[in-house]
């Protein structure tokens, strides 16, 4: 998948627990690991917005392309 979620990344650096950044968010530790695993097909901006506001980081922080060398249809 070409965009990758670095929430792992941001939350090691203030080193904070999936638990209390779930908390903190407003979502379940299930559904942080749903983003974290790059399982997820969307995100609500608000949530976006929510966890850049826990983490103090900019959407760009979190979220990054990566080519996988497939042509884009």
């Amino acid at each position: 998948m070409p965009i990758v979620v670095r929430i792992d990344v941001e939350l090691a650096k203030r080193k904070m627990s999936v638990g209390e950044f779930a908390e903190r968010v407003g979502l379940t530790p299930a559904n942080v690991a749903v983003l974290k695993n790059g399982r997820a097909k969307a995100v609500r901006f608000s949530t976006l917005e929510a966890i850049c506001r826990v983490l103090g980081c900019q959407p760009g922080d979190l979220l990054e392309f990566v080519d996988d060398g497939e042509p884009t249809p």
